[in-house]
């Protein structure tokens, strides 16, 4: 399947929601919970610590997560709402440069109920759906600039 691209989505105007706080705070030696203001917890830490995922990791989390909420709607309109689903997401970091040169995914359904046409035009609008609203990977594709200011107590 060809990758296509779609002009960006006309986003519905803003809420009155709280806007989202994100912050990681030091918890031990190369150890960091990441949180949000709605009580959501994430432990990031180096390789190999139990219960925690490294910030690569979680890059690639958040590319799998957002792939698959940017499909959810238009799968579940052909295969119901209790559907399963998986995406697998990998790639090796070149670590004299410190980037990831490529990421694969993998989006796993079980599509043995449709024929091969409906098959095709459901991939197919599936993979419309996340090149048009996935924002972690459109962000990927191209490239942001990240600004980094310090803040020194006194």
């Amino acid at each position: 399947m060809s990758e296509q691209t779609a002009a960006p989505q006309t986003v519905a105007p803003a809420t009155t929601a709280e806007p989202v706080e994100l912050w990681a705070e030091r918890t031990g030696p190369r150890a960091y919970t990441g949180r949000n203001n709605r009580g959501g917890e994430v432990l990031i830490a180096s390789q190999g610590v139990p219960g925690a995922f490294t910030p690569g990791e979680l890059l690639k989390i958040a590319l799998a997560g957002c792939t698959g909420l940017s499909a959810d709607f238009t799968l579940s309109r052909k295969l119901g709402e209790s559907f399963d689903a998986t995406v697998r997401v990998s790639g090796d970091a070149d670590r004299e440069n410190e980037v990831y040169p490529e990421l694969n995914e993998v989006l796993e359904l079980d599509l043995s109920e449709l024929d091969e046409a409906t098959r095709e035009r459901l991939l197919v609008a599936a993979q419309r759906s996340i090149d048009r609203v996935c924002t972690v990977g459109r962000t990927l594709k191209a490239g942001t600039t990240v600004n980094l200011t310090f803040k020194i107590d006194e």
